[in-house]
Parts: structure tokens; C-alpha cells; sequence
């Protein structure tokens, strides 16, 4: 069935989706995103999805383009329209389309919404998860508001296409200071020797993930202890196990780091629990 896309109030052929060449996104990168997880033709984790697209907005002094009602009508029927049963829906706000200037647009400019919808296959999903996953290390270079879900992700390219290079499917960015922040779209996790929980703290070092928020509910439900802090690569390497999280990837153990083995090689225990447990924490609609 051909693919549907939402743009700027039509729903229109995925192949026939077009902006505007200043559209600000498309000149800029000045726009923000979300992408949302769909289970069984349900949104998972919607509300905190929006909430992150409205400090997003807020922190871009970007209009909202619509109302809350409103976009979650738009995300709902373009999943209807596409038959998604399971997959991701995608949702991007620019400021808009404005003479090419870097200054904000003078007067008031329509902010512009494109949504989107694909299917994904589960069980492959969980095959990645089954087998682990590799990541490799690359400087940081990122501008310091990594904290807003910007479309502007030029390093986190570079990022993920040096991982297929070396033949990983992820890459953690690491500080001046030699601590991992976090992957070119997920968050970084690892378990030392004590069993604790660590991943760095969701300050404007890191995004705050969705998935993360949910995986700390996990672990409080669970009775693990969860330590907000940097963590170095050579810790991480030591340690007994590491995962990263993401809408996309969910809970996916990490196997290796720069070719070397994390704990046996393998997928950790605690890791597929957590992934295991994830949605029965996430908000699903029933």
C-alpha cells in the first residue's frame, strides 16, 4: 500500500510530500522532532513525547502549529491511513517558510508540520536485541543544547555513518573529559560490578530520552538502584554489562566497544529483562 504523509494541513502521497526550498528546517535546521513508537497500532508514550515537543518549541521560540487535540489527531490518522500496526510515527515542526535570513522572521510566520508513519518489524527488532549490538567512540562535537530534540543532527550523521564504517550499529559520543554523554540517537547505559544502573544524567549534557524516563520507572519497580552520573570509556569497557535506549531501539544490550568485548560477549540478563519489562511501564492506550 503506498505511503501516506501529513504536510502543512494535506494529507498527501508519500512520494508526492514536498516543502517549501525556505522552509527554515530545510535552510537552517531551525526545527524540532519527535519520533513515537507504535505497538499494536497504539501510540506508546505519547503524552511524554508532546511534552518534550512543547519544551522543544518553547526553548526555539517556535510556535506551537496547532493544538495538543489537534496534533494527536494528525499523528492518530496518518498511523490509521498508513496501517501501521507496529512501527514509528515521526512528527517535525519548523518555524516555518520565511525570505532566507538567520534572524528570526519578521511578523507573524506559520510554523510548518510534516508527520509521518512506517511499519517495523518486531521480531527483527528483538533478533538485534537477542544478538547485541556494537558501538564505537567518537569525539563529541556537538553544540552544548543537545538537551533540545533539534533537527539540526549533522554530527550525529557523521556519528552513525563512522559506526557502519567500522561495522557497529551505534556510536557514544565522548567528552573532552573522556565520559561518554550519549549515542548519536540513544542514550548510553552500563552496569558495573555492583550491579548499579548508570547512565549520565539527563542535565543539558544529554537528551532527556523518553525511553530512559521509562526505563528508570523500571528500575524502580524492580528494586535496582539507578546512579546518575558520567561515566569514562574505560569503564565501560569493564563493565558488566551495557544497553542503550531509544523509541527505536528500546532496551538493546551492548556487546562490544571498539572491538572489545563488554562482560562474556554477549547479551546481559538484566538488559533483556529490562527490554522485556519496558512496556508494561510505557503509557499504552488501551
Amino acid at each position: 500500500m503506498p505511503r501516506i504523509a501529513y504536510v502543512n494541513g494535506r494529507y498527501v502521497p508519500h512520494a508526492q510530500a514536498r516543502v517549501h526550498v525556505e522552509d527554515r528546517g530545510y535552510q537552517f535546521g531551525d526545527g524540532v522532532y519527535e519520533v513515537c513508537e507504535i505497538r499494536q497500532g497504539a501510540l506508546v508514550d505519547e503524552r511524554r513525547h508532546l511534552d518534550r515537543l512543547d519544551r522543544s518549541l518553547r526553548e526555539l521560540r517556535i510556535r506551537q502549529p496547532m493544538s495538543r487535540a489537534a496534533l494527536s489527531h494528525v499523528l492518530r490518522e496518518t498511523v490509521r491511513r498508513n496501517r501501521v500496526r507496529d512501527g514509528l510515527v515521526y512528527l517535525q515542526v519548523t518555524r516555518g517558510v520565511a525570505p532566507r535570513d538567520h534572524g528570526f522572521p519578521a511578523g507573524e510566520v506559520d510554523p510548518a508540520l510534516v508527520v509521518t508513519a512506517k511499519s517495523v518489524d518486531p521480531v527483527k527488532s528483538a533478533g538485534a536485541a537477542e544478538a547485541g549490538i556494537a558501538v564505537i567512540t567518537v569525539p563529541d562535537n556537538r553544540w552544548e543544547r543537545v538537551d533540545i530534540k533539534t533537527v539540526a543532527l549533522l554530527p550525529n550523521v557523521l556519528a552513525r555513518q563512522a559506526a557502519a564504517e567500522a561495522g557497529a550499529a551505534e556510536a557514544w559520543f565522548v567528552d573532552a573529559k573522556g565520559y561518554v554523554t550519549e549515542g548519536s540517537s540513544t542514550n548510553a547505559w552500563i552496569i558495573d560490578g555492583e550491579g548499579h544502573m548508570i547512565t549520565r544524567s539527563a542535565d543539558r549534557g544529554i537528551l532527556r530520552g523518553i525511553t530512559r524516563s521509562v526505563v528508570v520507572d523500571v528500575l524502580a519497580s524492580e528494586g535496582l538502584e539507578l546512579v546518575e552520573r558520567a561515566f569514562t570509556v574505560e569503564e565501560a569497557k569493564r563493565a558488566r554489562e551495557a544497553f542503550v535506549t531509544s523509541a527505536t531501539k528500546l532496551v538493546t544490550p551492548v556487546v562490544q566497544i571498539d572491538g572489545q568485548a563488554i562482560g562474556n560477549g554477549r547479551p546481559g540478563a538484566i538488559a533483556l529483562r529490562l527490554r522485556s519489562l519496558y512496556h508494561k511501564h510505557a503509557e499504552i492506550p488501551a
